[in-house]
């Protein structure tokens, strides 16, 4: 039997983020669902199993501390990297409190954001 592919989903209100995350992501033969907010987020978390999020922390609707909150109370084994600017440093230590495994701050690098991928995963 074929080993599974890592589901990832990725939260951001820019479509451009969401398309280079896609990209780094199935290049590195992980399976990407988007959503354009939390709201959207929680409704494919619903729908299928997903074994990591990687979300925004500032998005119309429902934003990424809230969208962390409820992740941990619905789905408490989901990992979740939490991405923002640079001017967010506070705002990412606090999503950390909030459940997230790790951050990545924008501009994202590839390398980076692969290799966090991988050790929220435990695939060092």
């Amino acid at each position: 039997m074929a080993e599974q592919r890592v589901r990832i989903l990725v939260v951001d209100d820019d479509a451009d983020v969401r398309l280079v995350l896609r990209r780094m992501l199935e290049g590195a033969g992980h399976e990407v669902i988007e959503a354009p907010n939390g709201k959207a987020a929680m409704a494919e978390c619903r729908s299928q199993p997903v074994d990591l999020m990687i979300t925004d922390i500032f998005m119309p609707e429902q934003e990424g501390m809230e969208t962390i909150s409820q992740v941990r109370r619905e789905y408490p084994h989901l990992k979740i990297i939490a991405v923002s600017g640079q001017t967010s440093a506070l705002y990412l230590k606090m999503t950390k409190l909030l459940g997230a495994q790790a951050t990545l701050e924008k501009p994202l690098r590839m390398e980076k954001v692969l290799e966090t991928v991988k050790e929220v995963l435990g695939c060092r």
